[in-house]
């Protein structure tokens, strides 16, 4: 009797074994993919019937830049592997994200010639952390940096002692400092006069100071804000602040204006695009830096992944130079910003 003409082996390790292959790829594909496509679809569509009215999805609005990116390596894989609905869904995400993105990376402008002949301030800010007791990094910083503005937010008293006997403020002698011991502590200390400081409140809380900074013979309104952050259980007040901040600027929109500070939101959120709304100008995003994100830094893998600190301006203030560095110690990046202020 006549044998087949194949062994055992071959028919085990050989064709079939690799059609089996072939169709465990194209299943897990299909169910990583189209689990991705059904969480961020549901972003899309909280986005369009609340925009960060819920709790959960006002944090991954703020990511909106990185969030939607898995959905472009599901349509690539789609593609490739002849997956026409799965990819067609991705598509349709990478275009929702594309929208999104958009006004913040087509906002890019160049400086103004007049603003690199005008009087300028050295700007640095920082949120050092509430649960960072040593200053010794920002110190350092300060040190090299040698700013006339110094804004920090997260601050203590504790804090602010290491920072004055380090003598590092000795050329700031004007300086404004709300003591907390959570979250809501402020500096601010300036090598020019501060004045008319006035403090905003949302259930105790402050999250804004509006002073006037005299500079140049002229007057320059600096508002310093620092938003509850949007978690629980607390997270409405930031929704409550944001629009504080908004309605200040309707109210009493001062022009020329210095704004700056963790606003606990990004350009995917809907509270900061309306503070944008009132007439103001951010600064990464001028200068063509869009994607210099800020937080956080204490991730173990991942670098920071969003920007919610932030300068902004409006009237005849610009930004000619900013940059990030990292907050030793704290989960935010740190800003310099060189400011020019026009006559």
């Amino acid at each position: 009797m006549s044998q087949p003409d194949e062994s055992p082996g071959e028919a085990l390790g050989g064709p079939i074994d690799k059609v089996e292959w072939r169709k465990l790829v194209l299943t897990t594909l299909q169910v990583v993919g189209w689990g991705m496509v059904a969480a961020l679809g549901l972003v899309v569509l909280a986005r369009m019937v609340a925009w960060d009215k819920w709790r959960w999805f006002a944090d991954v609005d703020a990511a909106v830049e990185v969030l939607f990116l898995p959905a472009w390596l599901v349509l690539a894989a789609g593609l490739i592997a002849k997956k026409w609905w799965l990819a067609g869904a991705a598509a349709l995400l990478c275009f929702a994200q594309v929208i999104y993105v958009a006004p913040e990376v087509l906002a890019s402008s160049p400086v103004p010639a007049a603003a690199y002949s005008e009087a300028k301030i050295h700007l640095f800010d920082a949120n050092v952390q509430q649960d960072n007791y040593n200053m010794s990094g920002y110190i350092a910083q300060l040190r090299a940096d040698k700013p006339d503005l110094v804004t920090l937010e997260e601050i203590h008293g504790f804090d602010y002692r290491q920072f004055l006997d380090s003598g590092v403020f000795k050329n700031l002698p004007y300086r404004f400092f709300i003591d907390d011991r959570g979250s809501r502590g402020f500096i601010v200390a300036s090598k020019y006069p501060l004045g008319h400081v006035k403090v905003s409140y949302v259930n105790e809380l402050a999250y804004m100071i509006r002073l006037n900074l005299s500079f140049d013979g002229r007057t320059l309104p600096l508002w310093v804000v620092h938003t509850t952050a949007p978690v629980n259980p607390d997270w409405n007040n930031w929704n409550l602040e944001l629009d504080g901040v908004q309605a200040a600027l309707e109210k009493a929109h001062p022009r020329p204006l210095l704004m700056v500070g963790d606003f606990n939101a990004s350009w995917g959120n809907r509270g900061f695009r309306a503070i944008l709304s009132t007439g103001l100008t951010d600064a990464a995003v001028a200068r063509g830096q869009p994607f210099d994100f800020t937080w956080t830094q204490r991730l173990p893998v991942l670098p920071p992944f969003i920007r919610i600190d932030h300068v902004l301006t409006a009237g005849n203030v610009t930004v000619t130079t900013i940059a990030s560095h990292e907050g030793p110690g704290s989960g935010h990046r740190d800003l310099t910003a060189t400011v020019a202020v026009g006559n």
